[in-house]
């Protein structure tokens, strides 16, 4: 195996080259997981980023946790008896219900997925 390497002023560099790779969207949780790995996990974020495999890494922490997440909603509001009655009758009682689970399932989430 042999390395090409072009001068660039006074330094040889190697000429490195990446894998095309099918960009895949990312969004709010696979932002975050980049963020954490970037700022607390230096070596692993450089070995996926030098692999190719960041961006996929990303979208299935990404996908995971959407799916973690309704899951866990739909389980929470069947436990705690949120139902569309409740939505119908008060639906300042449902709102806050809801944004409160929301929040405890986030909060699961997060520590089980993203920063792990």
């Amino acid at each position: 195996m042999t390395i090409q390497y072009h001068k660039s002023g006074d330094y040889y560099l190697p000429n490195l080259v990446f894998e095309d790779t099918e960009v895949q969207p990312i969004g709010k949780y696979g932002r975050m997981r980049k963020c954490y790995l970037k700022e607390h996990r230096p070596a692993l974020y450089s070995n996926l980023l030098l692999s190719g495999k960041l961006f996929q890494h990303l979208a299935e922490i990404d996908g995971a946790c959407e799916e973690r997440l309704e899951l866990l909603i739909r389980q929470m509001t069947k436990q705690e008896g949120v139902t569309e009655a409740l939505k119908a009758t008060d639906q300042m009682e449902w709102v806050r219900r809801m944004n409160s689970i929301r929040s405890r399932a986030e909060e699961i989430v997060l520590s089980e997925l993203v920063y792990c």
